[in-house]
């Protein structure tokens, strides 16, 4: 396995039944009563094997299931596209680009066990941890 990687093929312990249908469901709402046309998920395909609903595939079928359930796919009703900037990125390259961007990492969290401290351990802090060694740099955040 290497490094910064669950194990492959296996649904972590952090995994949220469909949460970036729920997500994007809420914002999908948002959108047509403002008239938003485009929503933003930080999505990375790299998730995928442990977390199904970060796959491209789950991207395109949920904007045709926009369109098909909401005013978009009417006469009076305007497109409203899912973007996922980062779907083809790995981790190393996001960490990369966030300290291009001079991004507040220090205020981000991934960790699905501890709130003070990050357990280092989770599914989510080991592909966390995986991004920023692939990067060559030390992540902000304080680890138990």
């Amino acid at each position: 396995m290497p490094a910064g990687q669950p194990e492959a093929g296996s649904i972590p312990l952090t995994y949220v039944p469909f949460r970036n249908a729920h997500l994007l469901s809420i914002a999908v709402s948002w959108a047509e009563v403002t008239g938003a046309s485009k929503i933003y998920i930080g999505a990375v395909e790299e998730d995928g094997p442990g977390y199904p609903d970060c796959r491209r595939a789950f991207f395109d079928s949920f904007e045709r299931t926009v369109e098909t359930g909401t005013k978009a796919g009417t006469e009076e009703g305007r497109a409203i596209k899912v973007i996922t900037p980062l779907i083809d990125m790995r981790k190393g390259d996001i960490v990369k680009l966030g300290k291009k961007l001079d991004a507040p990492m220090h205020l981000s969290w991934s960790c699905y066990s501890e709130s003070e401290a990050a357990c280092g351990l989770c599914d989510s802090c080991i592909l966390r941890l995986g991004g920023f060694e692939a990067a060559g740099m030390k992540d902000p955040i304080r680890y138990r």
